[in-house]
């Protein structure tokens, strides 16, 4: 069985989280090398009996300590398209963090890349795309067991210790993360976006920050049976000492409209702070409707006409990071890409279209209006083509 040697880049809590997941799923590997000044993820690791290689300066340094088998990104988003341009140069397949790149002008710059250059394989970790539960759902609606989809209905609500991470760690700022949707929800995104089989015409939003406020800091810091409240998770480089003082410029709640270039709309609600906690997709067509409860793992599902009982499939395996066994199924789908060439479920390009819609939907909510699309898409396909 293949060891593979790995180079990571940017060693946070998430990267080391996918390392375990892979461990879990048999990959026989060691990280050889890691490029990260504050590597966060280290404790992580050493808990689970992982090394994380020989500590690295430079990019040069990282580069002199290859070949490697895979490069992994773990790093925060604003340094994703520096740490691709890299990687690409190192001649093995890489696989980095959702979402891809942070602006319009880099998914732009990525994207003529990708099409000019003869490059290394590129994985993305828009990990709900291996999700069991995500893959009946898209395989329900190409067999046309909805009929036409019409509408959809989508919610991601997040535990207060959650949105609180959030409020705390690097993703709290707009120059590092990018925006809250952009890093939160991108997987949903590109799953609805892969659901509607076109691409957004038309988009609008409202949202804003009123939970983790200073004027909110005089709230309870204790849940009813004791424990501290609003500061469980450690958060990560960068981090901030409170939630609700924090430097924080993203929203903390928000919602969008979307219209589809064939008519599907599309409605969704996120909130980093409620006591019931949700990520659902209701998906509504001529002839069935589905629920995917993505924090329960259950799916139910009935045809317009039918009157019995509706489906339901319990997929079971929950988590408390409610990724619900995501992570291994990545790993099992990024080992069978490697070693028998099986597609891997999402692409830079599919990755690149998420990350450019909740781009214009943040815009809509920035600028108060609705926004057309039809200009970012023309603009992003002449990238794509090499003519941008």
């Amino acid at each position: 069985m293949k060891t593979y040697r790995i180079g990571v880049i940017g060693l946070g809590q998430r990267i080391a989280h996918v390392l375990l997941a892979m461990r879990d799923e048999g990959w026989r590997f060691e990280v050889a090398a890691h490029l990260d000044p504050a590597p966060v993820g280290q404790p992580i690791l050493a808990e689970a009996g992982v090394g994380m290689g020989i500590a690295c300066g430079s990019e040069s340094d990282l580069a002199a300590k290859g070949p490697f088998d895979l490069v992994m990104i773990g790093s925060p988003n604003h340094l994703h398209l520096r740490h691709l341009d890299f990687a690409l140069t190192l001649g093995c397949p890489v696989f980095t963090e959702k979402p891809i790149v942070r602006t319009e002008a880099e998914s732009f710059e990525l994207a003529a890349k990708l099409a000019r250059t003869e490059t290394p394989p590129v994985f993305v970790g828009l990990v709900m795309r291996s999700m069991p539960i995500v893959r009946e759902v898209i395989r329900r609606v190409d067999e046309g067991q909805l009929g036409r989809l019409v509408s959809i209905d989508a919610t991601e609500h997040l535990h207060p210790e959650h949105g609180a991470y959030l409020a705390r760690n690097w993703r709290r700022r707009k120059d590092w993360g990018g925006s809250y949707l952009l890093d939160k929800v991108c997987h949903d995104f590109d799953i609805f976006n892969r659901l509607a089989g076109a691409r957004p015409a038309r988009v609008a939003s409202f949202g804003g920050r009123s939970i983790f406020t200073p004027e909110e800091a005089g709230r309870s810091r204790t849940y009813d049976d004791g424990r501290a409240a609003y500061a469980g998770y450690d958060a990560g480089w960068a981090g901030a000492n409170d939630a609700f003082h924090s430097d924080m410029d993203v929203t903390d709640h928000q919602t969008a409209m979307v219209e589809y270039g064939n008519g599907l709309r599309l409605s969704f609600h996120a909130n980093s702070h409620v006591a019931l906690q949700e990520r659902r997709w209701y998906l509504a067509g001529t002839q069935g409707t589905l629920v995917a409860d993505l924090v329960r793992n259950r799916l139910t599902f009935r045809r317009t006409l039918a009157t019995g009982r509706p489906e339901k499939m319990e997929f079971g395996h929950l988590t408390a990071d409610n990724h619900n066994g995501a992570d291994q199924a990545m790993a099992r789908d990024l080992k069978a890409t490697l070693e028998t060439g099986a597609p891997f479920p999402v692409t830079p390009a599919d990755s690149l279209l998420a990350g450019l819609t909740v781009m214009a939907i943040d815009r809509a909510m920035d600028e108060g209006r609705v926004v057309d699309c039809a200009p970012l898409w023309a603009a992003y396909d002449a990238a794509a083509s090499g003519n941008g």
